[in-house]
């Protein structure tokens, strides 16, 4: 391999891993810190997508679809926090995998009834959709390297908004107790809602900045919500910044096993996942049991 083409495929790994940071990051915040199973998860990943497709068929921009999506995911989020998933604090786990299954049939058979079957693409914007020729045979899209610098820049707003803001702090802190913040007067379930939305959103986001690149089409959050599920194990359960070395490290090791081992590249990440987890039981940043 020449160094042209590692670096090409340095910039798919990490192309592909934060675009799974994006979406694992709201499944960390919804499991890891409220404590609730969405199995539903991935087909937020996939409304995402449709919603990027119908906003942009309807107003022929791609921007809009961008906003419009991450609103209506975020709205959307709000609503199933305050109708269904606020029941399930504190709930056992087959109550929130019964409840998360159920939306995801939901999901899909509002997108057959919406969609149909059909496979849809999604176009970049115009000052996005060319390539940057790196030789006489071989070049990258201007597309891919956007979704790096976007994906990067998402990923810092999460993290300062965690670490550097109020609602950050209240976050965190519910994690850790959540009775002794209601007992400090903190209104959690608001915090509860707004978490749970914003999980949603991520998610949503992800299929968005991912269908002018994968196509648009059913079932295409199925895989990534075991990726992301494996995500938050790598990373360690409720941990941001676990769940972004997490990423990566399924980035690299999915294109480069790829590359280097194509027969065996399926069994890689679930291979790594298993050394993560001999090495630290609890995750890479994830807690340690006292």
């Amino acid at each position: 391999m020449d160094l042209i083409t590692f670096g090409v495929q340095l910039l798919n790994a990490v192309q592909y891993g934060m675009v799974l940071f994006l979406v694992a990051s709201g499944l960390t915040l919804v499991f890891g810190i409220l404590g609730v199973i969405n199995l539903a998860h991935g087909a937020f990943y996939m409304l995402g997508a449709y919603l990027a497709y119908w906003i942009a068929l309807m107003t022929g921009n791609y921007l809009a679809a961008l906003v419009g999506g991450v609103a209506i995911a975020f709205v959307l989020g709000l609503a199933l926090e305050s109708v269904f998933i606020r029941w399930l604090y504190g709930r056992d786990h087959l109550a929130q995998v019964l409840l998360s299954f159920g939306l995801i049939l939901v999901i899909d058979e509002v997108r057959q009834i919406l969609f149909g079957k059909d496979v849809h693409s999604v176009a970049p914007p115009d000052w996005l959709s060319g390539s940057i020729q790196l030789t006489d045979n071989l070049s990258y899209p201007v597309y891919r390297l956007a979704i790096c610098v976007f994906c990067l820049a998402v990923a810092a707003v999460i993290f300062l908004v965690i670490t550097r803001t109020k609602i950050g702090m209240i976050v965190r802190a519910g994690a850790e107790n959540r009775e002794m913040t209601r007992v400090l007067g903190i209104d959690y379930d608001k915090v509860n809602r707004l978490v749970f939305a914003t999980g949603i959103a991520l998610a949503a986001l992800g299929g968005i900045v991912t269908a002018p690149i994968s196509t648009v089409y059913p079932g295409m959050g199925d895989g990534m919500l075991i990726l992301s599920f494996v995500v938050v194990v790598l990373g360690g359960i409720g941990s941001v910044a676990g769940a972004a070395i997490g990423a990566l490290l399924i980035g690299f090791t999915d294109t480069f096993g790829k590359v280097f081992f194509p027969s065996v590249s399926g069994m890689l990440i679930y291979l790594l996942m298993a050394l993560v987890l001999l090495w630290r039981p609890n995750g890479i940043l994830g807690r340690r049991e006292v």
